[in-house]
């Protein structure tokens, strides 16, 4: 039988976001730069695919952005004359959002974490270049010290273009 850990809760130990201040408090760092997140994550163009952390919640959440551009690669093929993000990449963006949050929770610091499955993701929107994609994650379960799962959307103008539950596992 598994254990499962539940990361969710006060006994998360501090991520490698956190600083101690000079007068003991901590500050615990709420946003992320393109060039941070490639400091934490390995993909590059062209599958960078997060533009900036606007919120993060130590080992709990974070919310993430994309901007659409026409200029990207996928855009050549799908479709000419009436281009729209794949679904696939949009998933993958959500991903990359979670691939933040693992990363920050120290005993997983410096891991890569890979696509495990893939549930109940549904498609409501198409996402189109001169869209903004805003990305929330919540991190559901870590079980085994290896296996996790989030929950996330993408949302455009505040309408879901996709959601889902993503499980990822840390490689050896």
């Amino acid at each position: 039988m598994s254990s499962l850990t539940e990361i969710n809760t006060i006994d998360v130990p501090t991520p490698a976001s956190t600083t101690d201040q000079p007068d003991g408090s901590s500050n615990v760092k709420k946003t992320f730069t393109v060039e941070e997140i490639q400091k934490l994550l390995p993909h590059r163009y062209p599958f960078a695919l997060v533009d900036r952390i606007i919120d993060y919640v130590p080992g709990k959440s974070a919310v993430g952005i994309k901007n659409v551009s026409f200029n990207e690669p996928q855009f050549q093929g799908h479709f000419p004359g009436h281009p729209i993000m794949p679904g696939v990449l949009i998933v993958e963006a959500m991903a990359q959002v979670g691939g933040v949050v693992m990363t920050q929770v120290p005993e997983y610091e410096g891991g890569l974490f890979l696509f495990a499955g893939i549930d109940k993701v549904r498609f409501r929107r198409q996402v189109v270049p001169g869209d903004q994609l805003v990305m929330t994650v919540e991190l559901l379960w870590v079980k085994q010290r290896r296996f996790a799962k989030i929950r996330s959307t993408a949302e455009v103008d505040g309408q879901i273009a996709a959601e889902g539950e993503l499980m990822f596992s840390l490689a050896s």
